[in-house]
């Protein structure tokens, strides 16, 4: 069993995190992980992409082909349109709702939106609104991760959370428990939406 998924957004969202707590679960559970270069983390607002490469078998290449990938995760919805050609025809999409408008010619918001609906695998949540409504504004990209949860074929959700737990420990149990409901929200939407 393996899964490649590709983590993208913008530099200062979190998408490193993301990164952090799926590889910290997979290596718990003594799978292969591959991780290419994170890109753009350096400049905040800039886009940020990653390959992560899961597998109980040896992993070759850090790098997922082209129609490869079974999932992307992204914080940015013009950017989980832009890894288009790397998902596979049943991989999903899994993203947040709301657009960093960082250059000029950014997509108008409805043709951002029919594109992204267009797609035959998609979740579309609005992470950032969720944050702030639960009073979480950090841990929007925990949500998303809750979100992409159950697509994981190769981890299972309590795997990511006690992940989510480990990474966040540092930081105080109040850090961690803000955490867990995060990732909670995440879940619960995407269980409550009829696939």
């Amino acid at each position: 069993m393996k899964t490649d998924i590709i983590l993208s957004g913008v530099g200062g969202q979190g998408i490193l995190s993301i990164a952090t707590i799926i590889g910290e679960a997979a290596l718990h559970l003594g799978l292969n992980l591959k991780q290419a270069e994170v890109h753009g983390m350096s400049q905040r607002g800039g886009d940020v992409q990653s390959n992560l490469r899961l597998s109980e078998a040896p992993i070759a290449s850090d790098l997922i082909p082209l129609g490869m990938a079974d999932m992307i995760i992204s914080l940015e919805p013009m950017e989980a349109l832009r890894y288009l050609p790397y998902l596979s025809k049943d991989g999903w999409i899994i993203t947040s709702a709301t657009p960093f408008k960082n250059i000029p010619n950014y997509p108008e918001d409805e043709k951002l939106k029919a594109e992204l609906h267009a797609q035959p695998h998609v979740v579309v949540l609005d992470v950032e609104n969720l944050a702030k409504e639960n009073h979480m504004p950090k841990s929007a990209n925990v949500i998303l991760l809750g979100a992409a949860a159950p697509f994981l074929k190769i981890l299972n959700a309590d795997v990511l959370r006690e992940s989510v737990g480990r990474i966040f420990a540092s930081k105080g149990e109040e850090v961690v428990q803000m955490n867990y409901k995060a990732f909670d929200i995440g879940h619960e939407y995407v269980k409550q939406l009829k696939f």
